[in-house]
């Protein structure tokens, strides 16, 4: 699939979406919310990945937050810029998804990393919500999502007072998961990904499963016991025996259920 602002590489089990905007912050827009949300339905639907990474193009952005030029004028929902298709795209993938952050992660730059599963950071990078400075907020996965991660009155003093974080910082108070030298992020964010590539493909989809649980309701709860157990379920002798003896008009043999 080409893409016109994201780039997609694949190296073994590991695939890699890099926002392709260098000159503008790798601001996400309307057609690149679009396209990662694509490119991660496709990885959805294949068995060659395992382990997802997000970064951004260059060495001084990782993300700056949404450009909303060119939306349309009108309150409804073709003038909101499309960043849920990007998170819930992120959180419903089976898959792991690591956020490697090459420089500033800001607005919803730093939405966009606390959306994946775990982040990996350059120590010159800076994390930082913006929104309510700049006319604008995130007021669903932006403070929920930074809620679990960092508390409460953190993350409110995050949003409501806007401090610049380092990335030893933002590891500090839980935001991030790793730091490393500017200079190791592309090789340590690979052994990271392949670290997490080496465990178990459906045992991983199961946990992440269980953690947007929690705030997927219905969706959430669907991933593990529709996308999950349902999967699982076709394959034994009680699925094959119902469906034979409904097609044949017959009372099932009960003595192959549960196995």
């Amino acid at each position: 699939m080409a893409f016109k602002e994201i780039t997609y590489e694949e190296d073994g089990p590991i695939g890699t979406i890099t926002l392709n905007r260098p000159d503008d912050g790798n601001m996400f827009t309307e057609t690149m919310c679009h396209e990662i949300r694509d490119c991660i339905e496709g990885i959805r639907r294949e068995t060659r990945t395992r382990v997802v990474v997000l970064t951004g193009a260059g060495d001084r952005f990782f993300c700056i937050g949404g450009s909303k030029d060119g939306m349309e004028k009108t309150k409804l929902y073709a003038g909101t810029l499309p960043t849920l298709e990007m998170y819930e795209a992120i959180d419903k993938l089976q898959k792991p998804v690591i956020a490697s952050v090459n420089g500033f992660a800001v607005g919803g730059g730093n939405v966009l990393q606390m959306v994946c599963d775990v982040t990996i950071a350059k120590e010159s990078a800076i994390f930082r919500q913006v929104g309510p400075m700049m006319g604008s907020f995130d007021a669903g996965y932006g403070t929920w999502y930074l809620e679990d991660l960092v508390g409460k009155k953190r993350a409110k003093e995050l949003w409501y007072a806007n401090p610049k974080l380092t990335a030893a910082q933002a590891k500090e108070i839980g935001l991030i998961n790793r730091v490393v030298p500017d200079a190791e992020l592309a090789d340590k964010t690979r052994e990271f990904a392949l670290e997490i590539a080496d465990r178990g493909a459906f045992a991983l989809a199961a946990i992440k499963g269980a953690f947007n649980a929690r705030h997927g309701g219905v969706g959430g709860l669907s991933r593990v016991t529709h996308d999950l157990l349902l999967g699982q379920y076709l394959g034994t002798e009680e699925a094959k025996e119902l469906k034979a003896s409904f097609s044949e008009r017959r009372k099932p043999d009960t003595t192959k259920f549960g196995h």
